[in-house]
This record gives C-alpha cells, sequence and structure tokens, in this order.
C-alpha cells in the first residue's frame, strides 16, 4: 500500500455518536446495477435500475457522474440501503443510496469516489451486517 493510498482522508469529521438500536434499523443489502444513464436534470448524478432481490426494480441516484461512465456499473454489485424512504431528486424518483467512500470534499477537485462492494459475487438482496 503506497502512502496515498494510507494516508488519513482529508476530511476527518466523524458525525455524533449513534446507538446500536439506530444502527440495526438500517437495511443494507447487495444490489446488482441493472442499467445506469446520466440523470437528466443534474450534472452530478446517474440514475441507477436496480436489482435488489425483491423482484421489483428499484431505481436510486447517485451522485457518482464523473467518477464512474454509466456503461462502466452495469452488471457490477454494490451495497444500498434499502430501507431509506424514497425521496424526489430533481425530477426523479430514489428509492434508497449506494455505499462509497471519498477521501475529500465535495467541492474538493482531488476528490475520488471509490464504490463499495462486496469482494466475491452474492445474491442481490443478500444482506448485510
Amino acid at each position: 500500500m503506497s502512502q496515498a493510498e494510507n494516508a488519513a482522508p482529508a476530511t476527518n469529521a466523524f458525525k455524533p455518536e449513534i446507538s446500536y438500536d439506530d444502527f440495526v434499523k438500517v437495511d443494507l443489502r447487495v444490489a446488482r446495477i441493472v442499467s445506469a444513464e446520466p440523470h437528466p436534470n443534474a450534472d452530478r448524478l446517474v440514475k441507477l435500475q436496480l436489482d435488489d432481490g425483491s423482484g421489483q426494480p428499484r431505481q436510486i441516484c447517485a451522485g457518482i457522474r464523473g467518477h464512474y461512465q454509466p456503461d462502466q456499473l452495469i452488471g457490477r454489485q454494490i451495497i444500498i440501503v434499502a430501507n431509506l424512504a424514497p425521496r424526489k431528486i430533481r425530477g426523479e424518483e430514489s428509492r434508497g443510496m449506494l455505499l462509497a467512500a471519498s477521501d475529500a470534499p465535495k467541492d474538493s477537485e482531488e476528490r475520488r469516489i471509490i464504490l463499495l462492494a462486496p469482494m466475491s459475487e452474492i445474491a442481490p438482496g443478500s444482506t448485510v451486517s
């Protein structure tokens, strides 16, 4: 591992502590990206269609445009927050959130975004704990 990879991220402000009971309410699941396209009304967003193992399609919007090309994402497995309340993001419904790591603040030119994913293939809908 290089020094750059081992260095602390530029932003290391931690969020407030939560209880175990709050944490176990978060439903983390494996999902497979079925399709991806640029969000029609936002420069930083990608609209993803997912197979989350439920048998119903799931759409999420993610701020990863500029870090990943839509065609690079199709077929990849990711980790999502499956029980996040749906919300409209620039006119498109997003039903969840993908997990990613970043090493700098959102407005930084040097920011990298790395999608979190299982190390091996596993069925969509598998729980993450």
